[in-house]
């Protein structure tokens, strides 16, 4: 499909005129035009097809390419959502939180991750979690730390800690529990000790601290105009993005040797050059890119050179990932939509040239067409290598 047509310049030989013109698409398309006083002789087009010597990858390719998405909620036992990761040639990372019933959401959430990996080792890994609802029970580190070592034995390749830690969850004496409190330090060795990833859903996007209005994503307005609760601007007496950014980077500075994947681009999804500076700093920390395309696409349609020169630069650190769920209510034909929304458009995007448009952002941006080399690190051996995962 022809999107768009730029006038490379028009050259003269002998009185005939050449017109070259690029279109943009997956196949770097040239047309040539040659006239001799004025009278049209010949059209011939040339292509200089980037997926000749291998270089790039085609939409065509999307299914024969493995991938992953190191970013999913299964909550269900039924094997549909995997069934359908096969088809699409997806391998699945299962994240297990804390969400509001403590260590009720704990077990319940990693028992449905576990029931998928033994159903399909080879399709399905799993992260853990830890609750903090009973933070001040003297028995708390011990507990943590035996669930955590049941977990690893049976295959965990990492812990979720969630936005409760320093948004939600209070100690008995009303103060907010925080990521850089010492009494997490035995948890965050033992993780190290054992060479499991933390993975940390820490902050929210900077959106989540701005009116609706003043929002710049989509997604971002209608989640916060239905999570209220959620929505830092209308509680101006909690932590500030900037306060719960810093005392994660403490988390990472006391603990320099240990894997952190930053859930949702760290936290930082609103600057890749802000996003830069932590991965320049922290040389262990990586970042997935769930729930975070529309900051993504948004940068893009501003700078889209800038952004594509991060993916490259920081190639090795980004991992795909996309916060889709199954709960057991969705129908296949929704569950496979759902997919297709997330998983075909952001290959689209990261594949090719492409002029896109997507309900996340207003502004219609060009695809950031990687090299291949790049592709095959984000969407799948930057999960393995992070992860651990057996290949």
């Amino acid at each position: 499909m022809l999107l768009a047509v730029n006038p490379i310049g028009i050259f003269f030989c002998n009185s005939v005129s050449f017109d070259i013109f690029k279109y943009n698409s997956p196949q770097n398309l040239f047309v040539v035009t040659i006239r001799k006083n004025g009278i049209f002789l010949l059209l011939f087009v040339i292509l200089i097809s980037c997926e000749t010597n291998g270089t790039f990858y085609r939409i065509e390719d999307y299914s024969k390419v493995k991938k992953a998405d190191v970013h999913v909620h299964l909550e269900t036992e039924r094997s549909l959502f995997v069934e359908l990761a096969k088809e699409h040639n997806f391998r699945l990372v299962n994240v297990s939180l804390e969400y509001t019933k403590g260590w009720e959401d704990v077990y319940g959430k990693y028992s449905f991750g576990l029931t998928q990996h033994r159903a399909a080792p080879a399709w399905v890994d799993m992260v853990t979690a830890f609750a903090v609802s009973d933070w001040d029970d003297p028995a708390w580190e011990s507990k943590t730390l035996a669930w955590l070592n049941s977990c690893f034995d049976a295959g965990a390749v990492g812990v979720k800690v969630w936005k409760n830690i320093g948004m939600v969850s209070r100690d008995t004496a009303g103060n907010l529990i925080q990521i850089d409190d010492p009494k997490f330090d035995p948890i965050f060795s033992h993780i190290q000790k054992r060479d499991k990833v933390l993975m940390g859903h820490l902050a929210e996007p900077k959106n989540c601290w701005l009116p609706l209005e003043e929002m710049t994503t989509n997604n971002d307005r209608r989640y916060y105009g239905r999570h209220p609760e959620y929505h830092m601007y209308l509680h101006p007496d909690m932590p500030s993005h900037e306060e719960l950014i810093a005392r994660r980077d403490r988390v990472l500075e006391r603990y320099p040797d240990l894997k952190f994947v930053g859930a949702h681009l760290g936290s930082l999804e609103y600057d890749v050059d802000e996003l830069a500076k932590r991965l320049d700093r922290f040389p262990t920390m990586a970042v997935d890119l769930a729930a975070r395309m529309g900051q993504v696409f948004y940068q893009t349609a501003e700078n889209r050179d800038k952004v594509r020169n991060f993916f490259i630069q920081y190639q090795d650190r980004i991992l795909y990932g996309t916060d889709l769920a199954d709960n057991g209510e969705r129908t296949r034909e929704q569950l496979n939509q759902a997919m297709e929304d997330n998983w075909k458009r952001d290959w689209e995007f990261f594949v090719t040239s492409n002029t896109m448009e997507s309900s996340l952002i207003d502004t219609p941006f060009q695809g950031l067409a990687l090299p291949r080399e790049v592709v095959d690190k984000v969407f799948y051996q930057n999960a393995v290598k992070w992860f651990g995962l057996v290949d």
